[in-house]
């Protein structure tokens, strides 16, 4: 008989559930919810970017229930489920495993809400931590690139302890959200390795930094890790837990179902396109873009947001860089800067690609940095902002869309220098997501600008299949995830081949990418920061 999986994909908009024939890897049905509050951000100061943990539960109790009368699969035959989550998307719980902002008491008190990964108004105390770990010498830096993020677990919380003392104190555990999904499902807390090591701080061989090392912060926080998180980790891939019966009512699983550890949304697309060894980078392109390789030995890379032992594939060094604001740049150009009298038709983004598909590279004369919600990679700074030069009164709207395309890909071929620059070979490039799905242009615009032919996954939910994938392992239908990728992982089927001839003037703008990036991005001028104070 055959037997099938479930993996859910937390984004930052919405959920999505997959379900897949375990043995083919065929995708049997799909289901997806918006989150009925979005992302908050409204009338809170400015950085912060809020969700309503009732939204992932909401969505839960409707995706998997669809995607199981869809598909007509009697539930028993399902074997496991897997979860990823956008990440570092935290929440303080209370004493019964539930989000402060659950409590009545909590309702109007932001930092009691679950904080997205974009949540960068904890900016200054990333700073601090930054310059206290590098005053110390601290050696967890140089698996960071020499920075840790607003956005990860650290600086949220010491922003809560900062801000709202009483909510840091009410809460009996800081918990990242893929992690919290997990123990609704089982009712074990069981973190994940991907999570705690790529977003707090944690390492395999090392652990957690030193209580030294918390008390240089803030003598509150010294027993942060043995009060308020956890020091048992567990590999993805493993068994979480299985299907409590609470859960199988609102899930409508069986009893007894395996749950996988929780996985990064990145981290879970790479073994779904097919991916299992060194040399090949995955590019997840949606609202963010997030660039995944492996390696065989650490080595360290400047302004990566991690690398981390079995972090993506069991046996391997997973590395991780991103770029935070790729769709998210896209949509907000269309929403707030497309003149009616410009577009004929309903589709803005397909009437845009159009025009923009005829401008010849250089041709506009603009040049922009991809900034619009900070840098990731390779600097790490959530407080830059975006630029565009070169305009004039005769500058189009497709040539500035086309010009905002041409910076994400500029970021990307930064992302892939510098990971050669450091002795991590980037061999070939595969791409998978929505933009890479849906946006040729830009596609082959960031194939002409990195002068590499660029691979696209034929699946369109990657996320949500790689967590089927480890599901699969999970629940013990295969010993490891080589064997699950090898029945179970897609094959790319697309690919966009450079032009020579706009590689060769795009190596010319790429060089004037490279000034500009480094003048506003490494302290050359620093009016960006100076206007945010202002």
């Amino acid at each position: 008989m055959s037997k099938y999986c479930v993996g859910v994909d937390f984004g930052t908009l919405s959920a999505r559930a997959l379900l897949v024939d375990a043995h083919t890897g065929e995708e049997l049905a799909f289901a997806a919810k918006d989150y009925t509050h979005g992302v908050i951000s409204k009338d809170l100061p400015h950085g912060f970017a809020l969700q309503d943990p009732k939204d992932y539960m909401e969505a839960l109790g409707i995706i998997i229930p669809q995607v199981i009368k869809s598909s007509g699969i009697d539930p028993r035959d399902i074997s496991g489920i897997g979860i990823d989550f956008t990440s570092c998307t935290m929440l303080p719980l209370d004493r019964d495993k539930e989000p402060l902002c659950f409590d009545e008491k909590y309702m109007d008190e932001p930092h009691a809400y679950a904080k997205l990964w974009k949540h960068h108004a904890s900016q200054p105390e990333a700073d601090r931590i930054n310059r206290i770990a590098e005053k110390r010498g601290e050696v967890f830096l140089s698996r960071y690139g020499g920075r840790i993020s607003s956005e990860w677990m650290l600086p949220k919380i010491w922003q809560i302890l900062n801000e709202s003392p009483d909510i840091y104190n009410a809460a009996h555990k800081f918990i990242e959200a893929g992690d919290w999904i997990v123990q609704k499902l089982t009712g074990k807390e069981c973190r994940s390795n991907c999570a705690a090591g790529y977003k707090a701080l944690w390492n395999k061989k090392d652990g957690y930094p030193s209580k030294e090392f918390f008390r240089a912060l803030d003598a509150r926080l010294e027993d942060l890790v043995d009060e308020k998180l956890s020091r048992e980790i567990y590999p993805i891939g493993s068994k979480a837990g299985e299907i409590n019966k609470e859960a199988s009512k609102f899930t409508g699983l069986a009893e007894g179902t395996a749950v996988a550890v929780a996985n990064l949304d990145a981290h879970a697309a790479f073994p779904a396109v097919g991916l299992t060894d060194p040399g090949k980078m995955l590019m997840i392109m949606g609202t963010s873009t997030c660039h995944m390789i492996l390696a065989k030995e650490e080595s360290p890379v400047p302004g990566i947001c991690g690398m981390l032992e079995d972090g993506i594939i069991e046996g391997f060094i997973g590395y991780e860089a991103g770029q935070p604001c790729t769709g998210d740049m896209l949509d907000w150009y269309i929403q707030n800067n497309v003149p009616e009298r410009h577009i004929e038709k309903e589709d803005t983004y397909k009437v845009l690609s159009e025009k923009a598909f005829s401008i010849r590279p250089g041709q506009s004369g603009l040049l922009a940095l991809d900034w619009w919600n900070g840098n990731r990679s390779v600097l790490n700074d959530a407080s830059l902002s975006g630029v565009i030069m070169g305009c004039t009164l005769a500058t189009r709207p497709e040539e500035i869309y086309r010009a905002l395309m041409e910076a994400i890909s500029f970021g990307t071929r930064l992302i892939i220098d510098n990971f050669e620059q450091s002795s991590i070979t980037v061999d070939e490039l595969y791409a998978t997501g929505g933009l890479a799905e849906k946006n040729e242009l830009l596609m082959q615009i960031c194939a002409d600008v990195t002068g590499r032919r660029i691979w696209v996954s034929d699946s369109s939910h990657s996320s949500a299949l790689g967590s089927a994938i480890f599901a699969a392992k999970a629940s013990g239908l295969y010993d490891n995830i080589v064997d699950a990728v090898g029945k179970m992982g897609k094959k790319p089927v697309k690919s966009y081949i450079p032009i020579p001839e706009n590689t060769k003037k795009y190596n010319k703008l790429y060089q004037e990418y490279r000034i500009l990036h480094d003048y506003f991005g490494k302290g050359g001028n620093e009016v960006m920061k100076r206007l945010k104070n202002i």
